[in-house]
């Protein structure tokens, strides 16, 4: 489903080129639909308009959606009628739940929400900065785990680590709201 969204935006984007730019400057076919433009998360121009707790309720029903179908590959496997058709299924939501995941840690988090702080000498600042990479790096392997295996131990790291970096990045009262409605605690 990616490809065909990427397709199209790549194709809005050389029509918008070839319609207010000068000939000179609108690139040729080729280099257009070779220009990946990510279409699926957030638009990484600086409007202001994010939505930091929404991704992490995001990223913790993918992690759901994952489990779910960890448990639903598990019992297909133990039928004695196989059905291979609904085997694939939930091999390719799980696939496309934990690559989701990987993007939107990829696309949203790392490239536009955890800053190095300006100041580089404090050691508070760049303590927490150095963790917050961390617990985002521990995520994306957790999802590339569960790419690989039907493990729950992996979508259960995925959450602990969302926990974790939440406790770094979100404020006290932030917090407590994702404590109630996102982690269930």
């Amino acid at each position: 489903m990616k490809a065909p969204l990427l397709t199209l935006s790549t194709l809005a984007l050389a029509l918008f080129l070839a319609t207010t730019h000068s000939p000179a400057a609108t690139p040729s076919a080729a280099t257009a639909t070779a220009t990946p433009i990510p279409t699926a998360f957030h638009c990484q121009v600086p409007c202001g308009i994010y939505g930091d707790k929404m991704r992490i309720d995001m990223l913790m029903e993918e992690s759901a959606t994952i489990a779910k179908s960890m448990k639903l590959i598990e019992t297909i496997e133990g039928e004695e009628a196989f059905n291979r058709n609904q085997m694939v299924r939930w091999i390719m939501t799980k696939e496309e739940h934990a690559a989701s995941i990987q993007e939107t840690v990829a696309s949203y988090w790392l490239a536009q929400r955890v800053k190095a702080p300006t100041d580089r000498t404090d050691a508070d600042a760049m303590t927490n900065y150095y963790r917050q990479l961390e617990l985002m790096h521990g995520i994306t392997v957790s999802a590339m785990k569960c790419k690989q295996t039907i493990e729950p131990t992996h979508v259960d790291r995925i959450r602990d680590l969302a926990k974790l970096f939440s406790a770094t990045y979100f404020s006290e009262e932030d917090q407590k709201h994702l404590s109630e409605h996102t982690f269930g605690e």
